[in-house]
Protein backbone atom coordinates (compact mmCIF):
# COMPACT_ATOMS: atom_id res chain seq x y z
CA UNK A 1 0.00 0.00 0.00
CA UNK A 2 1.22 3.41 -0.61
CA UNK A 3 2.30 5.68 2.29
CA UNK A 4 -0.50 8.40 2.47
CA UNK A 5 -0.38 11.28 5.54
CA UNK A 6 -2.10 9.07 7.66
CA UNK A 7 1.24 7.41 7.76
CA UNK A 8 3.44 10.39 8.97
CA UNK A 9 4.42 10.58 12.40
CA UNK A 10 1.69 12.42 13.93
CA UNK A 11 3.72 14.43 16.51
CA UNK A 12 5.49 15.91 13.33
CA UNK A 13 2.14 15.87 11.04
CA UNK A 14 0.82 18.73 13.80
CA UNK A 15 4.30 20.28 13.76
CA UNK A 16 4.09 20.80 10.03
CA UNK A 17 0.25 21.71 10.23
CA UNK A 18 1.31 24.31 13.54
CA UNK A 19 3.89 26.17 11.08
CA UNK A 20 0.83 26.93 8.29
CA UNK A 21 -1.75 27.13 10.99
CA UNK A 22 0.03 29.53 13.09
CA UNK A 23 0.57 32.62 10.93
CA UNK A 24 -3.10 32.25 9.77
CA UNK A 25 -4.55 32.41 13.08
CA UNK A 26 -3.03 35.19 13.71
CA UNK A 27 -4.08 36.51 10.83
CA UNK A 28 -7.97 35.97 11.62
CA UNK A 29 -7.22 36.79 15.50
CA UNK A 30 -6.54 40.39 13.22
CA UNK A 31 -9.18 40.44 11.21
CA UNK A 32 -12.15 38.99 12.70
CA UNK A 33 -11.11 38.98 16.86
CA UNK A 34 -9.57 36.10 18.98
CA UNK A 35 -13.00 34.78 19.68
CA UNK A 36 -14.27 34.13 16.22
CA UNK A 37 -10.50 32.83 15.18
CA UNK A 38 -10.69 30.05 17.80
CA UNK A 39 -14.28 29.38 16.78
CA UNK A 40 -12.80 28.80 12.90
CA UNK A 41 -10.46 26.93 13.83
CA UNK A 42 -11.86 24.58 15.90
CA UNK A 43 -14.95 23.94 13.76
CA UNK A 44 -12.32 23.37 11.00
CA UNK A 45 -10.21 20.92 12.80
CA UNK A 46 -13.18 19.26 14.18
CA UNK A 47 -14.21 18.39 10.77
CA UNK A 48 -10.58 17.14 9.58
CA UNK A 49 -10.10 15.24 12.31
CA UNK A 50 -13.78 13.16 11.54
CA UNK A 51 -12.53 12.90 8.19
CA UNK A 52 -9.41 11.26 9.01
CA UNK A 53 -11.36 8.89 11.50
CA UNK A 54 -12.98 7.98 8.66
CA UNK A 55 -10.04 7.25 6.52
CA UNK A 56 -8.96 4.86 9.19
CA UNK A 57 -11.97 3.38 9.45
CA UNK A 58 -12.14 2.29 6.41
CA UNK A 59 -8.52 0.92 6.32
CA UNK A 60 -10.15 -1.80 8.75
CA UNK A 61 -10.78 -5.14 7.52
CA UNK A 62 -14.14 -5.05 5.75
CA UNK A 63 -14.39 -1.59 6.66
CA UNK A 64 -15.45 -2.43 10.38
CA UNK A 65 -13.84 -0.19 13.15
CA UNK A 66 -13.30 -1.92 16.07
CA UNK A 67 -11.95 -1.23 19.79
CA UNK A 68 -8.95 -3.47 19.47
CA UNK A 69 -8.23 -1.48 15.92
CA UNK A 70 -8.83 1.81 17.50
CA UNK A 71 -5.99 0.46 20.30
CA UNK A 72 -3.47 0.33 17.72
CA UNK A 73 -3.40 3.58 16.48
CA UNK A 74 -2.30 5.09 19.47
CA UNK A 75 1.15 3.41 18.42
CA UNK A 76 0.80 6.38 15.82
CA UNK A 77 0.31 9.07 18.07
CA UNK A 78 2.79 7.46 21.38
CA UNK A 79 5.55 7.11 18.41
CA UNK A 80 9.35 8.45 19.07
CA UNK A 81 7.59 8.76 22.78
CA UNK A 82 4.97 11.56 21.70
CA UNK A 83 3.14 10.58 24.75
CA UNK A 84 3.96 8.89 27.50
CA UNK A 85 1.26 6.35 28.74
CA UNK A 86 -0.26 4.63 31.66
CA UNK A 87 -2.84 2.56 30.80
CA UNK A 88 -5.54 1.89 33.18
CA UNK A 89 -7.66 -0.63 31.58
CA UNK A 90 -7.51 -2.06 28.04
CA UNK A 91 -10.92 -4.34 27.26
CA UNK A 92 -13.08 -4.95 24.71
CA UNK A 93 -15.60 -1.90 25.66
CA UNK A 94 -12.81 0.22 26.99
CA UNK A 95 -9.57 2.20 26.97
CA UNK A 96 -8.69 4.26 29.58
CA UNK A 97 -5.17 6.00 30.49
CA UNK A 98 -3.29 8.70 31.50
CA UNK A 99 -0.69 10.72 29.51
CA UNK A 100 1.96 11.67 31.72
CA UNK A 101 3.96 13.67 29.04
CA UNK A 102 2.53 15.19 26.47
CA UNK A 103 5.20 16.15 23.38
CA UNK A 104 2.16 17.80 21.76
CA UNK A 105 1.79 20.13 24.20
CA UNK A 106 5.64 21.19 24.69
CA UNK A 107 5.79 21.52 20.93
CA UNK A 108 3.19 24.00 20.35
CA UNK A 109 4.70 25.75 23.46
CA UNK A 110 7.74 25.91 22.33
CA UNK A 111 6.36 27.35 18.89
CA UNK A 112 4.36 29.83 20.72
CA UNK A 113 1.05 28.46 20.05
CA UNK A 114 0.14 26.94 23.46
CA UNK A 115 -2.73 29.21 23.61
CA UNK A 116 -4.21 27.19 20.79
CA UNK A 117 -2.43 24.26 21.64
CA UNK A 118 -6.03 22.74 22.78
CA UNK A 119 -7.54 23.72 19.37
CA UNK A 120 -4.66 22.15 17.51
CA UNK A 121 -4.51 18.71 18.90
CA UNK A 122 -6.58 17.52 22.19
CA UNK A 123 -10.42 18.97 20.12
CA UNK A 124 -9.34 16.37 17.12
CA UNK A 125 -9.52 13.31 19.92
CA UNK A 126 -13.25 13.33 20.71
CA UNK A 127 -13.94 14.44 16.82
CA UNK A 128 -11.56 11.29 15.62
CA UNK A 129 -14.24 8.70 17.38
CA UNK A 130 -17.04 10.18 15.74
CA UNK A 131 -15.42 9.48 12.45
CA UNK A 132 -13.91 6.31 13.20
CA UNK A 133 -16.70 4.70 15.06
CA UNK A 134 -20.19 6.71 16.31
CA UNK A 135 -20.29 4.17 19.08
CA UNK A 136 -16.87 4.85 20.18
CA UNK A 137 -17.11 8.03 23.22
CA UNK A 138 -14.68 10.12 24.85
CA UNK A 139 -14.70 11.32 28.01
CA UNK A 140 -11.52 13.57 29.41
CA UNK A 141 -11.71 15.74 32.51
CA UNK A 142 -8.32 17.60 31.82
CA UNK A 143 -5.43 18.37 29.59
CA UNK A 144 -1.57 18.64 30.13
CA UNK A 145 -2.60 21.10 26.89
CA UNK A 146 -4.45 23.52 29.33
CA UNK A 147 -2.07 23.07 32.35
CA UNK A 148 -2.55 19.86 34.18
CA UNK A 149 -0.75 17.57 35.70
CA UNK A 150 -1.84 14.72 33.47
CA UNK A 151 -4.24 14.03 30.60
CA UNK A 152 -7.17 11.78 31.73
CA UNK A 153 -8.31 9.74 28.26
CA UNK A 154 -11.45 7.26 28.91
CA UNK A 155 -12.65 5.91 25.74
CA UNK A 156 -16.06 3.54 25.80
CA UNK A 157 -17.35 1.67 22.97
CA UNK A 158 -21.25 2.34 23.53
CA UNK A 159 -23.30 -0.55 22.36
CA UNK A 160 -25.36 0.24 19.13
Amino acid sequence: MAETSLDVPVLLKRKLQAEVIGPIYAEMVAQVGEEKANSILDAAIRKAAIAEGKAFASREPEGKPTLAGFVQLFDLWTQNGSLEIDVLEASGTRFDFNVTRCRYAETYKAMGLGKIGHLLSCNRDGSFCEGYDPRLKLERKQTIMEGAPCCTFRYELRAE
